[in-house]
């Protein structure tokens, strides 16, 4: 799990990495052969604008808009009166942008798309992460992200409060009930596991308490209960005094976390609704010729 950082939203490395992709990727799909509506507009214009906000959110990705931006000629600057993490009212300016008018406006729909998505994340994660606060339990996401935008959305949901699972299906086991079935006991997969990669983080899935018994005794890093009962939950406590992580998984909706009364030991909650089903927040830019 990566740890955010909260006073600095600074951006992890494995994101710096993706933002040029991602970005240009989005002007590619969205461009095409050229923008023929800017084409309108004298190619010297210039203009100022402003993106605010529509509703209280939780400001995430003026990375990607910088960026868009720089790809596109690098004649349009953006003033941010926000950084990312900050929480933001309804109406307030988020920035301010001038330059070209031309790169403003074709480059408007792809940096909102970026803003909108990655700050409708990150506000989704703080909603979590408030959620269950004052209780000793770690919000975590999931890989169920938007297709192309993994590492984006992983750095939003640490602007929002919440702690990265793993990235992807090289940086760590997550040994689940199929593998479980094919490798023909969690004891064999977790075998295998440290066989393989030795230095590789193992998460082990289970079910019943009986599979949790036979995880604890083979000693993962980590033990993901599904759908486990709350009274089934204190069973984990042995794996605590072990140095094992515990990770509750399920179909925890925001009103069932309020009421979720937790283990007396810390826990981790993961949920993939948190990107998965994440809600856009509604952004305006508004051009001042």
């Amino acid at each position: 799990m990566t740890k955010p950082d909260l006073a600095t939203t600074e951006l992890p490395d494995y994101v710096i990495a993706d933002i040029a992709r991602q970005v240009r990727a989005a002007l590619e799909e969205d461009i095409g052969s050229g923008d023929i509506t800017a084409q309108l507009i004298p190619a010297d214009a210039q203009a100022n604008a402003t993106v605010i906000t529509r509703e209280a959110a939780v400001l995430c990705g003026t990375a990607w808009v910088d960026e868009v931006f720089r790809q596109l000629g690098n004649q349009v600057a953006v003033q941010w009166h926000y950084r990312d993490g900050d929480r933001v009212a309804a109406n307030d300016t988020l920035c301010t942008l001038s330059g070209n008018t031309r790169q403003i406006l074709t480059g408007e729909r792809s940096a909102l798309n970026f803003l909108q998505t990655l700050s409708g994340t990150a506000t989704s994660a703080r909603r979590f992460a408030d959620a269950v606060a004052g209780r000793d339990i770690t919000i975590l996401d999931t890989r169920k992200t938007l297709p192309g935008l993994r590492t984006a959305q992983k750095y939003a949901v640490l602007c929002g409060g919440g702690q990265n699972h793993r990235l992807a299906l090289y940086d760590a086991f997550l040994i689940k009930e199929n593998h479980i079935a094919a490798c023909g006991s969690i004891s064999e997969a977790i075998r295998r596991a440290r066989a393989l990669a030795a230095d590789k983080r193992i998460i082990v899935e289970v079910e019943t308490l009986a599979e949790l018994e036979e995880a604890i005794a083979a000693a993962p890093d980590q033990i993901m209960l599904d759908e486990f009962a709350p009274e089934q939950t204190a069973a984990a406590a042995a794996a605590i005094g072990r140095g094992i992580i515990i990770e509750l998984s399920g179909s925890f909706s925001l009103d069932k976390l309020v009421t979720l009364k937790a283990p007396a030991f810390p826990i981790c909650l993961s949920s993939g609704s948190i990107t998965k089903h994440v809600q856009a927040v509604d952004l305006s830019l508004r051009l001042q010729s």
